[in-house]
This record gives structure tokens, sequence and C-alpha cells, in this order.
């Protein structure tokens, strides 16, 4: 009789629309862990170029796309740009109104397909 009971029970709770551990969903799998997000570190380009009209800086950690990053006129030719990038090793340029010029202070440079140099920033964390 004990069965009996049990069994009908059972059959009540799921016309009712209650889940019993017989009938239950498996519980999804718990999530995995998630990598951390990728540290970014704030760099600072400069450029002294009286005269400029625009300023923009193009290269490998904006997919060479200059309109993407502006640089901001200071006064007396001074342009300033901050980029917030991963650690690697990125090549630019500077494009000034619209011609395409690496940058004089960068430590290195790399050459380019087209027979000049790209400036080199390296971003460590």
């Amino acid at each position: 009789m004990f069965k009996t009971t049990r069994k009908l029970k059972k059959t009540a709770l799921r016309a009712e629309g209650v889940r019993t551990p017989a009938c239950a969903a498996p519980q999804a799998a718990a999530e995995p862990a998630r990598a951390p997000a990728p540290r970014t570190s704030r760099v600072s380009l400069e450029l002294v170029q009286p005269g400029a009209r625009q300023v923009f800086v193009a290269g490998s950690f904006n997919e060479w796309k200059p309109d993407r990053t502006p640089l901001l006129h200071r006064g007396n030719g001074h342009w300033v740009g901050d980029l917030a990038v991963e650690a690697g090793r990125y090549e630019y340029m500077f494009v000034v109104d619209g011609q395409w010029l690496p940058d004089p202070n960068a430590k290195e440079s790399v050459q380019n397909p087209f027979g000049g140099k790209n400036s080199l920033l390296v971003v460590s964390n």
C-alpha cells in the first residue's frame, strides 16, 4: 500500500505542474571560469607640427584607419593623442593634413612595404 500511495502522490503533483525528482530536468553544467579581460595600458603620443590643420595616428592598433584616432591640438603646434592598447608591438604613423609621416620621437622603427619606415610602439603591462 505504501508504493501505491507514493505513486498516486507523484501523479497528482505532476498533474498540478509540480516537478518531482523523478521527472525533474537535469541541472545545466556550471559555467566555465572566464579568463580575465586583457589589461589595457594608456599610451600618449605627441607630435609637434606647426601649421598642421589636422593630425591623426594610424597603425596596427586601429587597422590603419586614421579617422579612428584624431590627435587634439594643444596650441603652439603641439598635437596629443591617447591610446588604450593591450600589451604588444604596434606599427604606426602620423597622418598630418593627409601626409603619412613616421613619429620623429619613436625609439624604434621598422621598414614598411612602401619603401618608408613605420614607427614602432612597444607596450608592456
